[in-house]
């Protein structure tokens, strides 16, 4: 995941303040050089962590410590708030064209992303209510046009083609097209290079003037580090760029483009690819960014996947059920197929404070819950609903039927049967709730 070694080594030099009860400059100076190191092995950009390190420190210097902080935790603070800053200080969202269709050009060197990103944001806008149509306007590389085609079959969108027509002229009839047809978005996906070069951005330009967009979109792959920053800021010299989506920042990347394209643009960034599918796509959230870096986790943005990701028939039959605490197998084979749907174990546990930095040397296999479910499905109905009948003779032929051994399924049952008390006594007394909730293991 990004930002792992860049959480880490800020985690660590934090530590180091723990327990003075005033900062002293030379306690700032000692942290602040490893923040820079940390910054700059990131591959952030200089001029970017001088300025950040300078605003910091400022601000950390002599600052009397909070009642409620040490010393450690109020450089957090002060940093949290700087790091919020320097990417943007809040989302920015997308603007709308007061005539329909609202145009969005999506730009970027070749192998960014651009043609799964055009992808990822029309399942986005559908998300919320939009009719979007993508416009293939790639005659270069080749099959890029029947990559954006299985894209958009993929993403249920509808996309305009006309073959290897002059793109600018294809991004014409695009929009006659879409409002003709009462697509309210198009989203136009452009050729990209593999360097910045003129006959690239002199094609850009003639396409923002003929269809006017509403918004610019740069792509760039954020394991690209510097590179990115220096993309960035030719395509926003040359077009007048409105915003930014990171590529790969679900990847061993060091994280440094996130940071630095901001502030060197002044545009901030919007959306952020975080996996393969066209779901693992999030608005980026500064506040929500700078907390995961140091190590606080996202809770947000966790919650909000949960709430896309929650089955609205299997909430229904939850909120019904006479007993919350009255769990059946098939509820447990439930939660286990919503948490699946949230995406990639790593990155989920990874939004919880205090666990993305443990995580970095775990192997979380995506692949573990097939045993449990296996051995849920070799049951029947009936001992789904009333698990209490498994006996020694069920137990073994259900290891059978799942292809386990019978241990495996005596482990299952201990860790439901657990989970079943713990939500009784949750649910029979208020103590009971604080005191199951510090038992609670940070996944099940």
């Amino acid at each position: 995941m990004a930002f792992e070694g860049l959480s880490d080594k800020l985690q660590r030099a934090f530590k180091k303040l723990t327990g003075k009860g005033k900062l002293s400059e030379a306690n700032i100076k000692d942290a602040m050089r490893e923040v820079r190191m940390a910054l700059l092995e990131a591959d952030v950009n200089y001029l970017v962590v001088k300025d950040f390190i300078k605003s910091v420190t400022d601000r950390a210097v002599g600052a009397e410590i909070l009642s409620s902080l040490n010393a450690g935790q109020q450089v957090v603070k002060i940093v949290n708030e700087e790091l919020t800053r320097l990417m943007g200080g809040s989302n920015a969202r997308l603007t709308w064209s007061s005539s329909v269709p609202t145009v969005f050009l999506l730009c970027g060197l070749q192998g960014a992303g651009k043609t799964t990103m055009a992808g990822k944001l029309a399942v986005h806008l559908k998300k919320s209510g939009k009719k979007p149509l993508l416009a293939a306007c790639d005659i270069y590389r080749p099959a890029a046009i029947k990559q954006l085609q299985v894209v958009g079959e993929a993403a249920g969108v509808p996309v305009f083609e006309k073959g290897t027509q002059d793109p600018v002229k294809t991004a014409k009839e695009a929009v006659e097209h879409a409002r003709y047809y009462g697509n309210d978005v198009l989203i136009v996906d452009t050729a990209g290079r593999l360097h910045v070069d003129e006959a690239l951005m002199r094609e850009l330009e003639d396409i923002k003037s003929a269809v006017r967009p509403q918004e610019i979109l740069l792509t760039v792959d954020a394991m690209t580090g510097q590179d990115a920053v220096n993309v960035a800021q030719a395509f926003n010299e040359k077009l007048g760029i409105d915003g930014v989506i990171v590529t790969k920042l679900d990847s061993d990347t060091r994280g440094g483009a996130a940071l630095s394209v901001r502030a060197v643009t002044g545009k901030p960034i919007k959306f952020s690819g975080t996996g393969e599918k066209l779901t693992d796509f999030e608005p980026f959230h500064p506040d929500r960014m700078a907390s995961r870096i140091l190590g606080m986790g996202d809770v947000l943005t966790l919650i909000e996947k949960a709430t896309e990701s929650l089955d609205a028939q299997a909430a229904e039959a939850a909120s019904k059920a006479k007993q919350p605490y009255d769990l059946s197998l098939d509820d447990f084979l439930d939660q286990m197929q919503q948490l699946k749907k949230m995406g990639p174990l790593q990155n989920v546990l990874g939004m919880l404070p205090g666990v993305g930095g443990k995580l970095k040397n775990a192997q979380i296999d995506d692949q573990a819950m097939k045993k449990p479910e296996a051995i849920i499905r070799s049951m029947t109905p009936r001992e789904r609903r009333n698990p209490d009948i498994l006996n020694a003779s069920r137990r073994k032929r259900i290891a059978r039927g799942a292809g386990v051994e019978v241990q495996d399924v005596n482990a299952l049952m201990r860790q439901f049967e657990q989970m079943r008390k713990m939500l009784k006594q949750m649910m029979g007394n208020k103590r009971g709730l604080s005191r199951g909730m510090r038992g609670m293991p940070p996944f099940m």
